[in-house]
């Protein structure tokens, strides 16, 4: 059972999201927190494996509430609840740790998709929020966004035609063990092939990875799962 913290300040939000959840079997709202402090404090309590935050909450945010949770509770992963025209807080909180990103507005299955996935140790970026990312960062001018765009794709080439097949999964939401058993190797070679594709891109987390696999549109639609 996936154990889920859920933090907005407003309790219909909550409300919402518990009820999206609930439907499904695997998954477990342990505790609510209509701030970041009390999100802070029911994790270090309940030690969920999902803390789901609203991106912007008064007082102490979920940025600064991710980054905390990050410090004290690693083993927590962290999704993101964003609306439209938050773009900054989404650049910040990659920054901060968390590694799924969800629209309020985007489809219950995504929501419940997104829980698991970071569950299972894989970012997750909703198709609508990396477009987003990725149109903000190309914000800064058509000179801007084609530098950019060089310096993704050049580190990409870089990698090993192995290491950019699993930048692709990894920017589609999979897991390591998911991924492994798209390709047929050992999860533990996964790994191995995800801290190199860290350190060549120049990155921190997943997310962050995530990000670059769409920006330089290797981001592939998730597939059936074979067995």
């Amino acid at each position: 059972m996936i154990r889920i913290l859920v933090a907005d300040d407003e309790p219909m939000i909550r409300a919402g999201v518990r009820a999206v959840l609930s439907h499904a079997p695997d998954i477990a709202v342990v505790a609510e927190a209509g701030d970041g402090h009390q999100a802070i404090d029911l994790v270090q309590r309940h030690r969920p494996q999902v803390a789901v935050l609203d991106i912007r909450m008064p007082g102490l945010g979920g940025i600064e509430a991710a980054a905390e949770i990050r410090r004290t509770v690693p083993d927590t992963g962290i999704v993101m609840l964003t609306t439209f025209g938050e773009d900054d807080y989404i650049l910040q909180a990659l920054g901060g740790g968390a590694t799924g990103f969800l629209l309020k507005s985007g489809e219950p299955e995504e929501l419940i998709a997104g829980v698991r996935a970071v569950a299972d140790g894989a970012a997750y970026l909703s198709p609508k929020v990396a477009a987003r990312v990725v149109a903000h960062l190309a914000a800064g001018g058509a000179g801007a966004l084609a530098g950019r765009r060089r310096a993704v794709r050049a580190r990409i080439d870089a990698l090993t035609a192995r290491e950019r097949e699993v930048l692709a999964f990894l920017g589609s939401g999979l897991s390591n063990g998911q991924i492994a058993r798209r390709l047929r190797i050992a999860e533990g070679t996964v790994k191995a092939h995800v801290s190199s594709i860290l350190a060549g891109l120049g990155v921190d987390n997943r997310a962050a990875a995530a990000v670059a696999a769409h920006e330089a549109g290797l981001a592939r639609p998730p597939m059936p799962e074979q067995q």
